[in-house]
């Protein structure tokens, strides 16, 4: 049975809830969809807690949660994957200011999960970085897992290709970074905050990497031993450096790239982040054709801006298709979360003049279960994903899920 959909005023335009997941007071963070049979299943990565959490999703409505599965103590397991009946999920150290401890052990890389049984995900392998782990990684399914890597001797994460083709020894194939990365090989000067927040995302032979103060990077791939670089288009400055390039989505069937940034200072004490779409028609000289509006407050929540509220305000995640039928597929919106002003939906139909059509505004915490946003306790929407059978999961820092749906005013 669903949990209560927390008390307080919720903000929307064309979403509503349909129910909420508390997840026993532990917020998740990213999350991905399996489909086993006739059941749908959300596997949810947490936020200030290590571990999984499995949830029947069957009927969004009223989802049952399964189990919660303990990760490593000291660890960030922050990543989940699904495709292919594998579960990604990964490890790693956590940043200063986040809860760790700097000197206590912890887990890194990532796991390999069979998801055979759905309800009990049973391990098959681990990859290893041998320093402080991964980050947002990405598997679409097949022999590879295409990770966000912190490897000694390199500064910031890199790109990094695994073969799990045999998922209980999973092997490095390639790795790409930026010039300057790595130091143990004499390289330096890399411009600050010059790394792979990854994941990337992969289409055919192409990986498209967002690589914060970096820009967005193409790279050729056909040979996965030797990815190459195509092209890089960099947004910082003007806009914020850390992390400049958040997420950088190919649509299926256009030449374009939805790409944007991460709001990181609360009230806005950095430069402008954004979100936008890139021309790649060109793939060597991609070029920025549009930017998305700035979220407006609703004259009821008495503020000018969404600066003006506690915690970050600015984009985030986008929902990723990721070529998996069991994830909503439409060229023409982009749903995308923006912290303290909820998710926001975009029509994207003409690329040249995106604009919001539905917005989900949550009612903010009563309760605190992590230590941020450090100067007020209010919604901080993190990670949306959305279902084939249109059902919208929004994870919030000190919230459960939020299920919605989208009632579209174009149909």
């Amino acid at each position: 049975m669903s949990d209560v959909i927390p008390p307080g005023r919720a903000w929307s335009q064309n979403v509503r809830a349909i129910s909420y997941m508390d997840l026993e007071g532990r917020p998740a963070f990213k999350m991905a969809i399996h489909r086993s049979g006739e059941r749908w299943y959300l596997y949810a990565a947490h936020f200030w807690h290590s571990g999984l959490t499995v949830v029947d999703i069957t009927d969004a409505d009223a989802p049952r949660q399964v189990r919660f599965i303990p990760g490593p103590p000291n660890t960030w397991t922050l990543q989940v994957q699904a495709a292919d009946g594998l579960l990604i999920t990964s490890q790693e150290r956590i940043l200063d200011g986040w809860g760790g401890d700097a000197d206590q052990p912890f887990g890194e890389g990532f796991i390999i999960w069979d998801l055979s049984d759905p309800e009990n995900p049973r391990q098959l392998g681990h990859h290893k970085t041998g320093y402080r782990g991964t980050h947002r990684n990405y598997y679409d399914g097949g022999r590879y897992v295409h990770a966000t890597s912190m490897i000694e001797g390199y500064e910031g994460h890199i790109y990094q290709i695994v073969d799990i083709i045999d998922p209980s020894r999973p092997v490095e194939v390639s790795r790409w970074w930026y010039p300057g990365q790595w130091t143990a090989g004499g390289e330096g000067g890399v411009p600050s905050a010059t790394f792979l927040h990854g994941g990337a995302y992969v289409k055919g032979d192409r990986a498209y990497l967002p690589y914060t103060a970096g820009g967005f990077v193409i790279l050729d791939i056909s040979d996965v031993t030797r990815p190459t670089l195509v092209s890089d288009l960099p947004f910082s400055p003007p806009f914020i450096s850390f992390i400049g390039v958040h997420t950088a989505l190919p649509l299926l069937d256009r030449p374009l790239v939805v790409v944007n940034s991460e709001a990181i200072a609360e009230h806005g004490d950095e430069p402008l982040g954004f979100t936008g779409i890139v021309d790649i028609s060109k793939e060597r000289s991609p070029r920025l054709i549009s930017l998305f509006p700035i979220p407006k407050p609703h004259p009821d929540m008495g503020i000018r801006n969404f600066y003006e509220w506690p915690g970050r305000f600015g984009p985030h995640n986008q929902h990723q298709p990721q070529f998996q039928k069991v994830l909503y597929q439409d060229e023409n919106t982009t749903f995308l979360t923006y912290f303290n002003a909820g998710l926001r939906i975009y029509d994207i139909s003409d690329e040249r003049t995106p604009h919001e059509i539905g917005y989900f505004v949550a009612p903010h915490p009563l309760q605190r279960r992590g230590p941020l946003p450090s100067k007020g306790l209010v919604t901080q929407s993190e990670d949306v994903v959305v279902d084939s059978r249109g059902n919208i999961f929004v994870s919030d820092k000190n919230h459960g899920i939020y299920v919605l749906r989208f009632d579209d005013p174009r149909r």
